[in-house]
């Protein structure tokens, strides 16, 4: 199989992988929120409490990232969809759309409305591809339990549907 078909194939195996979706944030040396929407989230240890999730080679804020020492991950909620697809573009202001504050713990910056709001410091990083994978240990947790999580599915972002959680079948 060619590379480039299997790439393909690749694509069309992993957008049909149900996942959540987040936006990582950081603060740059010059204290500039910098923050980019992720899917590749997962939790990695409970003792300590480890996540990661990576990053492209080609970010234009990979260094901010990498150098920071710290990241925030904002698990979206489903009715942040316009905050996804913004902080998934390319050459836009992304704060300016959102409230948002820095952390007074972390200096983060933390966006208003997520379902939760994960401040981590860097563990490690690990060089895989052409991605940056960042692990971070979980430093503050916060919870807004108020909110659904958003939902990642064939390219599509949404709450998840009421009937996931019918019991009655």
């Amino acid at each position: 199989m060619a590379g480039e078909q299997k790439q393909q194939l690749f694509k069309e195996a992993m957008g049909n992988y149900p996942t959540g979706v987040t936006v990582v944030t950081t603060a740059a040396a010059n204290g500039e929120p910098v923050g980019l929407t992720v899917n590749s989230f997962a939790s990695v240890s409970l003792d300590p409490l480890l996540i990661l999730w990576s990053i492209d080679h080609k970010v234009s804020t990979i260094q901010e990232f990498v150098k920071s020492g710290k990241f925030a991950v904002h698990i979206l909620a489903g009715d942040q969809q316009d905050l996804c697809m913004t902080f998934a573009t390319k050459g836009v202001d992304r704060f300016s759309t959102c409230k948002w504050s820095f952390s007074p713990e972390y200096n983060l910056p933390i966006i208003e409305g997520a379902f939760a709001v994960l401040q981590c410091n860097t563990f490690k990083t690990v060089e895989a591809g052409d991605h940056t994978i960042l692990i971070g240990e979980v430093d503050d947790i916060q919870i807004n339990a108020d909110k659904d999580p958003m939902l990642y599915h064939r390219r599509h972002f949404a709450s998840i549907p009421a009937e996931f959680y019918n019991t009655n079948k």
